[in-house]
């Protein structure tokens, strides 16, 4: 995973842990795409007090991470639930005839994508 990629979604799982000051840099630079000037303009204060604040959320979200581990599992089980889909493509294939089987298979998929969707 791209660190733009892991950083949103530390964002995701943790932003609301962090101080209202901390959270609305964060917005500013990974969701808006604002550079530390723009957002040292936007916030009354100077570029290095952005990007100390920047990194400094950066930092806890990683501590987050670290003791909860959240965005880990959750990475995990997109992988297997990817995995699961691909097996059951599979024995599909080569069960193509047993409408029992596909009944079973597709109930399976239905409970996948409930479990992707909480």
């Amino acid at each position: 995973m791209d660190s733009i990629a892991k950083e949103s979604l530390l964002f995701d799982f943790y932003g609301q842990l962090l101080t209202e000051k901390k959270r609305r840099v964060m917005e500013l630079y990974h969701e808006e795409d604002l550079s530390l000037a723009e957002i040292a303009e936007e916030s009354g204060i100077s570029r290095a007090a952005v990007y100390d604040s920047l990194k400094s959320a950066e930092r806890k979200l990683a501590e987050y991470e670290q003791k909860l581990g959240l965005v880990d599992r959750f990475s995990k089980s997109n992988k297997a639930f990817a995995e699961i889909g691909r097996s059951i493509d599979d024995i599909e294939k080569t069960h193509s005839g047993d409408a029992e089987l596909k009944n079973r298979l597709d109930d399976i998929r239905s409970i996948i994508g409930e479990l992707e969707a909480e």
